[in-house]
């Protein structure tokens, strides 16, 4: 996100504005999901459907006013198909297996797909895939320190969080 942050400095002065405002609300919507999620094994909908809206006004004018191809240009249709094609992902291994996954899950990964899918789907990828390692590290962790079980209820959500701002901080822009 910092790469394309870069990009829109001095050729689109309205998208950059519009992207630090995503990239600031996704602070503080990550940092107040963590907690919950860590404290409570939840992720309220009074975070995540407001979020809906907030990335998808702000990443989709971005896209429309930073790359100028509008809305069912490539950056515009990719905020929203990022969003789409990651929250169906979730649904179906919610689906497959519903006690790994809670649907909280499953809401918080559109807001996700839609931050991820502004910068490419490559980011989309990665932040999924960096997502379930981070978690999955932590998992053997907890297993190998005997904190933890097989049967273990873990929160998911902070990693996904994790996954993304990694993949939004370290990733060029595609």
């Amino acid at each position: 996100m910092i790469h394309r942050l870069g990009e829109l400095g001095g050729a689109a002065p309205l998208a950059f504005w519009l992207v630090l405002l995503a990239c600031a609300y996704f602070a503080v919507m990550a940092a107040r999901l963590t907690v919950i999620d860590v404290r409570h094994h939840l992720l309220p909908n009074r975070i995540i459907f407001p979020s809906y809206a907030v990335a998808g006004i702000l990443l989709v004018g971005a896209a429309v006013t930073g790359a100028g191809a509008g809305l069912f240009g490539v950056p515009g249709l990719r905020v929203v198909a990022g969003g789409g094609m990651l929250w169906l992902f979730y649904f179906l291994l919610r689906a497959v297996y519903p006690p790994g996954m809670g649907f909280g899950d499953v809401k918080l990964a559109g807001v996700l797909g839609m931050y991820l899918g502004f910068l490419g789907w490559g980011h989309v990828f990665a932040g999924t895939f960096a997502a379930f390692l981070l978690g999955g590290l932590w998992s053997v962790a907890l297993l190998v320190s005997r904190r933890g079980t097989l049967k273990s209820d873990i929160p998911f959500g902070p990693f996904m969080l994790a996954g993304t701002a990694a993949a939004m901080l370290l990733l060029p822009a595609g």
